[in-house]
């Protein structure tokens, strides 16, 4: 067993304080999250995937480990098991500031500063890389049902789109875009502190205000239900527009950056960014 993978629930000072906050933060309300495991030893660990193709599950774990703004080819991709065991820490390398990520049928595309890489995920080579004219920040890949690959820009405000002649600009005027989702003609976007829906015309309306800080990731877990992570360190339900936190871990200093779901478990995984793990949390 790989000497990094710890699976532990409430021992050691962080996990007792992340399992506290998880199971109190609505304590004697529902819905909550439940800790399962924790994966330590990451390098800067920014997006998780979960992806399941042929009877195989697995996660993949976009991992910065240099500077997040910063060209400097440190970064790669890490593959863990569905219990938190580290795979292949170097399945895929090459990468300045992975973030982001999703698959269209046989390849994996990340969100790399201002480029978006396709990777194949039979052998975690990189195939091309896709530049995207303008970009600074690139954040965050959803993937329609047609295969149009869309990404966020953070710094510009914008959401590009990835057609089979290159990149095109979707939105722009958006404040901090990030977190992308889409389900069916549904375009999901965190913006700030505002979870936006947009049609393939780019027309948009607000589905959820109030979070507390800049959203970072968004899965959607059910009919209007969401979870939603701030990447200073808070989780949220969203369901018919309702904000609900379920998870305060700003005191002790633990970001919660890009999640990840499992929607045949039902269970998200949780990058903890600084403090370099994975943390599962069962959906109750």
């Amino acid at each position: 067993m790989n000497q990094l993978w710890k699976q532990r629930f409430g021992t050691g000072v962080l996990a007792t304080a992340l399992a506290a906050a998880a199971l109190n933060a609505g304590a004697g309300e529902s819905p909550r999250l439940e800790q399962q495991w924790e994966t330590e030893g990451l390098r800067t660990p920014e997006s998780v995937l979960y992806h399941e193709v042929d009877g195989e599950a697995y996660l993949l774990v976009a991992e910065i480990e240099g500077e997040g703004n910063q060209a400097d080819g440190k970064g790669g991709i890490a593959k863990l098991s569905l219990d938190g065991e580290i795979i292949d820490q170097d399945w895929a390398r090459g990468m300045s500031a992975p973030k982001g990520m999703g698959v269209l049928r046989n390849t994996l595309y990340v969100a790399d500063l201002t480029e978006v890489l396709a990777v194949s995920l039979k052998t975690g080579q990189i195939m091309s890389r896709i530049p995207v004219a303008d970009s600074v920040f690139l954040n965050d890949v959803a993937i329609d049902d047609g295969g149009t690959v869309y990404v966020s820009d953070t710094r510009t405000g914008k959401v590009h789109r990835i057609l089979s002649d290159g990149a095109e600009l979707f939105l722009e005027g958006l404040k901090d875009p990030n977190g992308l989702y889409i389900d069916g003609d549904d375009i999901y976007i965190g913006a700030g502190n505002r979870l936006l829906r947009a049609n393939p015309e780019g027309d948009l309306e607000t589905v959820a205000e109030g979070f507390e800080s800049g959203i970072d990731g968004v899965e959607k877990i059910g009919s209007n239900e969401f979870l939603v992570t701030c990447w200073v360190g808070l989780v949220y339900h969203v369901r018919d527009g309702q904000v609900t936190r379920l998870m305060d871990t700003r005191d002790p200093r633990m970001n919660t950056a890009d999640l990840g779901w499992n929607p045949d478990d039902g269970v998200t995984y949780i990058p903890t960014f600084f403090t370099d793990s994975v943390i599962a949390y069962r959906w109750r």
